[in-house]
């Protein structure tokens, strides 16, 4: 029998782990194991939201260095369906997001958060500065790359997180911001889709990574 020659370099290739990313994109009831991780932090015990009205997502991301991971969010049952469909979008078409973490692995402090550029969902917490909830206690609000589209308070000229201060005066002036939300941007245009506000159109405050429902 006459075996037909194989070269060093195919064998190589042959013996070498295939690593094979598989897209997760899961809406599930909030485990319990999630759930004990977010009392005391993101759910605090204040907090009136039914468990029932939360769900705990898995989403296949891709960061800025191009590497794929799987995140987790917690949001309201109401938009869950949403999420997942944008955020397989935003996958399929490459769209860098830094992180996608559970608040909680920030002891639920949004701006720890927001400076690691962390996409989130639900916090049981107050709007900044006033005593009104935010929508993000009841999940119905989604932040997106907070670090590269901080929220600007005009009239001050404050920035949140404090550490994204360069590309909140930067935005007019530059196009090569990394993962930057405008209007003609995916990300912008996927959340418009599934009827979400975008904080970037206020007048007052310039919320640029947060999208509401």
């Amino acid at each position: 029998m006459v075996w037909p020659l194989v070269s060093v370099a195919m064998i190589v290739l042959l013996l070498l782990p295939i690593k094979i990313f598989a897209q997760v994109f899961t809406s599930v009831e909030v485990p319990d194991s999630i759930w004990n991780k977010m009392q005391g932090k993101s759910y605090p015990r204040e907090c009136r939201i039914a468990r029932g009205e939360l769900c705990y997502l898995e989403l296949s991301y891709v960061d800025f260095e191009g590497q794929e991971h799987v995140g987790q969010m917690v949001c309201n049952r109401a938009i869950a369906a949403d999420v997942v469909y944008i955020f397989r979008r935003l996958y399929e078409a490459r769209y860098p997001i830094a992180s996608i973490r559970l608040v909680d692995d920030f002891e639920a402090n949004d701006t720890l958060s927001m400076a690691s550029n962390n996409t989130s969902s639900f916090c049981y917490r107050k709007v900044y500065g006033v005593k009104v909830l935010s929508k993000h206690s009841r999940g119905m609000a989604v932040d997106v790359n907070p670090l590269f589209n901080p929220c600007l308070f005009v009239k001050s000229g404050k920035v949140l997180p404090r550490q994204g201060k360069s590309y909140a005066h930067k935005r007019t002036s530059r196009s090569d911001i990394p993962g930057k939300i405008d209007t003609s941007d995916l990300c912008y245009r996927l959340f418009r889709e599934r009827g979400f506000r975008w904080g970037g159109s206020w007048r007052s405050l310039k919320d640029y990574h947060h999208f509401e429902k």
